[in-house]
């Protein structure tokens, strides 16, 4: 149903739920593309540098050689100074993807990282056997 408000004669008559869907529209095209920023910036290498926990290890996530980030086990049951990322992570589709050594057995799984906010990356993965794993990088607060 379609409102449309009269008019004087030499004036054409408003179209109100017109006018109503090109703001929908113009909204959504701004949200898109707001949350389009959001992706890309969330996948930038240097937002995980810094200290995390990831089940009973801390990782520490540094600066390395040709602008990449390299991770290492700092504290845990096991492999301390162990390195975890296997191959340099590339940025896709708002993720990071690498693989990466689990500490503990140092099977290497092809793993997303999903940001989920400055503080937590989710990972998901899988080794060639397919044995998956999935987690969370919490960031360590100093």
């Amino acid at each position: 149903m379609s409102h449309i408000t009269a008019t004087p004669a030499n004036k054409r008559p408003v179209d109100r739920s017109a006018h109503r869907n090109r703001l929908l529209v113009t909204t959504s095209v701004v949200l898109s593309i707001a949350f389009a920023s959001f992706e890309a910036r969330a996948a930038d290498l240097k937002d995980m540098v810094g200290k995390w926990r990831w089940k009973e290890f801390t990782i520490e996530v540094a600066e390395c050689q040709s602008s990449n980030i390299c991770a290492k086990v700092v504290d845990g049951p096991k492999n301390i100074g162990m390195q975890l990322f296997a191959a340099n992570l590339v940025v896709k589709d708002g993720n990071l993807y690498g693989q990466i050594t689990h500490p503990e057995t140092k099977e290497v799984y092809n793993t997303r990282f999903q940001q989920n906010g400055p503080d937590n990356w989710r990972l998901d993965g899988c080794t060639t056997a397919r044995v998956c794993l999935s987690g969370e990088f919490a960031r360590v607060k100093q």
